[in-house]
């Protein structure tokens, strides 16, 4: 345990679901723990007792990516911990592989005559997930290597590698289903018997949803506050001019309101408290990561691949590299908009950026 994760507390202690078993974290909640082929090697999904159009069943937050492992875990789920009842909804907070992976399949296995089985998600992530399950905006192939070429990028094997991944997103979202039931900031869907409040960040994906119980002081926070790793917040080639620091700093300062004793879900790591203390660690680290690039680029005018071995302590291999690219532009962007960096584009078509 970091001193970070130190200053939080984890009411569970140590204990995790079972591969295919679930366990309860509150009064008809489940929690279910899926693996991951990552450095980043899981991530929570979570099952709650619902009643639908009068239909008794489960609602599932979460989805895993496609892959014949997480198809059999799901299967080992719902044989041992639906009670012989349905899934009435699939619940995604964002378009992530690893959130929205397997909704197409979940729809489609639960979906029958009597009853669809819907995707509940933004609006904005249902068609950035559409978009990107048929290109791969963002993650690979040609613009994405353009993208981190013009950002310093200049290894030729590294380069060539992301070039070939045009399909790194739909091998593992391969479909998105069809229809969906929107979510937007402030709706309150009713799961269970009780009211969920959605609340919609921005930075880490276009429109993540995160859903807060008041009566239970349960937040599923998907991939907007994590107890013991900062959230990705990156600069694609999609949005090659965005500011999503700014957004995702201003998205965890609405989760304040919320009360200090909320348990909240994380998508990764073990349900924990200590909210309001998560968000304050996570400022600091940006303010300290925004620190050290700033005096960097005081130094000289340096470009994002350039600013890896500053804000990045480790071994990258070449899916870390990828993400640590976008992280990297995304701090110089923030510092570029405040007007602290000034950028110039080189002879070489590189951005590089140097203090205003």
């Amino acid at each position: 345990m970091n001193p970070q994760e130190a200053q939080l507390n984890y009411p569970l202690g140590d204990a995790l679901p079972p591969p295919g078993r679930t366990l309860e974290v509150a009064p008809g909640l489940r929690w279910i723990r899926m693996a991951l082929p990552f450095a980043l090697d899981h991530i929570n999904l979570w099952l709650m007792r619902d009643e639908l159009d009068g239909r008794q069943g489960w609602s599932v937050v979460d989805c895993c990516i496609t892959r014949d492992e997480a198809k059999a875990q799901w299967e080992e789920v719902f044989a041992s911990s639906l009670e012989g009842l349905p899934v009435l909804r699939v619940i995604v907070t964002h378009m992530h592989p690893d959130h929205i992976g397997l909704a197409h399949w979940l729809c489609r296995r639960w979906t029958t005559a009597e009853h669809t089985c819907r995707l509940w998600i933004s609006a904005t992530d249902f068609n950035a997930a559409r978009v990107a399950s048929q290109s791969t905006t963002g993650f690979g192939g040609a613009a994405a290597a353009d993208f981190f070429a013009s950002h310093g990028l200049t290894d030729p094997d590294a380069i060539e590698k992301i070039r070939a991944r045009a399909g790194y997103y739909p091998s593992m979202v391969p479909d998105v289903p069809r229809s969906f039931r929107r979510l937007q900031d402030g709706d309150v869907v009713r799961i269970g018997g009780r009211d969920w409040q959605c609340i919609a960040g921005h930075g880490h994906a276009p429109e993540h949803i995160s859903l807060f119980c008041p009566e239970l002081k349960v937040l599923v926070s998907g991939d907007m506050v994590l107890p013991r790793i900062s959230t990705n917040i990156s600069v694609y080639d999609v949005e090659p001019e965005s500011d999503p620091l700014r957004l995702f700093l201003a998205s965890i300062d609405r989760l304040r309101r919320l009360p200090a004793d909320t348990l909240v879900l994380p998508s990764h790591g073990k349900p924990f408290t200590g909210l309001h203390r998560r968000i304050e660690q996570l400022h600091e680290h940006h303010r300290e990561r925004l620190a050290d690039v700033l005096q960097a680029c005081a130094q000289r005018p340096r470009s994002a691949a350039e600013m890896l071995p500053v804000l990045f302590k480790r071994t990258l291999d070449l899916h870390q590299t990828t993400f640590a690219m976008g992280e990297a532009v995304a701090h110089l962007h923030a510092l570029w908009y405040r007007g602290e960096l000034r950028r110039e584009r080189g002879a070489d078509r590189v951005w590089r950026f140097a203090k205003a």
